[in-house]
């Protein structure tokens, strides 16, 4: 049994393993489909192009661009010293701050929506849900989601269970633990869900490059990962002999929007009337 000291530092040291492999992460990652966009530009009731987003735990900018390719003025912030360097490269257009989601470098009430792709799970929700209530303006939208491997799809089940067995962990309990209840437990935003299958095909070796990646990975030892990849290399080649693999993920979208700005229940009958809200 490990104690809550240890979890904190296991933690930690796996939300801060991505920085040394930023260029692998930013090449091998798995994006998000354009129905994952189209969501929330219908739950938002607005399009992204022209929103102002504010893009936490941002990483190499993977979900960034698309929100600016759809049009949105996106700033970006991110904790990570080599997650940071390697989105400037790629995206030396879009501003990028240092910071994190539990104590965002922004003024008060300046966005239309806040986004957290991947990254929400390494905030404090204490913390980091007051703070995108402070920044959205109100009628803002919070959208947070992951790329979570489908475990319905039996060769992608199996996979799950070898890596809990060589390294001790329940795969299954941490996709269960992207959940609105776990992301703000006080339920002050109301998250709603929405999930999204969709599919990628890729090269063997593109494919065990991304579960290289990983956090879990990244934190066990070159050694016992090495061992972990060039075995499953061999199963993974048994489902797909070509070696090109279908991986296939559920996008889960947990989003909620900020009270809009209350008319007064009384006024003068010379006021103006409000305008109504977008």
């Amino acid at each position: 049994m490990t104690t809550p000291g240890h979890d904190q530092a296991t933690h930690t040291a796996r939300a801060h393993s991505f920085n040394a492999v930023a260029a692998q992460y930013a090449a091998v990652r798995p994006s998000y489909p354009p129905a994952l966009f189209d969501t929330i530009e219908e739950l938002t009731g607005r399009p992204l192009a022209g929103s102002r987003v504010v893009d936490i735990g941002a990483g190499t900018g993977m979900a960034t661009a698309r929100l600016h390719a759809r049009g949105a003025d996106v700033i970006a912030v991110e904790p990570g010293e080599g997650m940071a360097a390697e989105f400037r490269r790629r995206l030396p257009g879009v501003p990028v701050v240092r910071g994190s989601g539990n104590a965002l470098p922004l003024a008060d009430h300046t966005a239309d929506l806040l986004t957290c792709a991947q990254a929400w799970h390494w905030t404090d929700p204490v913390r980091a849900v007051p703070e995108a209530v402070r920044v959205l303006r109100p009628g803002g939208a919070l959208a947070l989601w992951w790329n979570t491997s489908a475990l319905d799809v039996p060769w992608i089940a199996e996979a799950a269970a070898r890596a809990g067995r060589h390294f001790g962990l329940d795969i299954a309990a941490e996709k269960r633990n992207v959940d609105a209840r776990v992301a703000d437990p006080t339920d002050r935003l109301g998250l709603l869900r929405r999930d999204l299958r969709w599919s990628r095909r890729v090269p063997l070796d593109t494919h065990l490059a991304n579960l290289g990646s990983h956090s879990l990975f990244l934190t066990q030892g070159a050694e016992r990962s090495a061992a972990y990849l060039a075995e499953e290399r061999r199963h993974v080649l048994a489902v797909f002999p070509d070696g090109i693999v279908e991986e296939a993920y559920d996008v889960t979208l947990l989003f909620a929007t900020t009270a809009p700005t209350t008319a007064p229940t009384t006024a003068p009958t010379t006021a103006t009337p409000p305008a109504p809200t977008a």
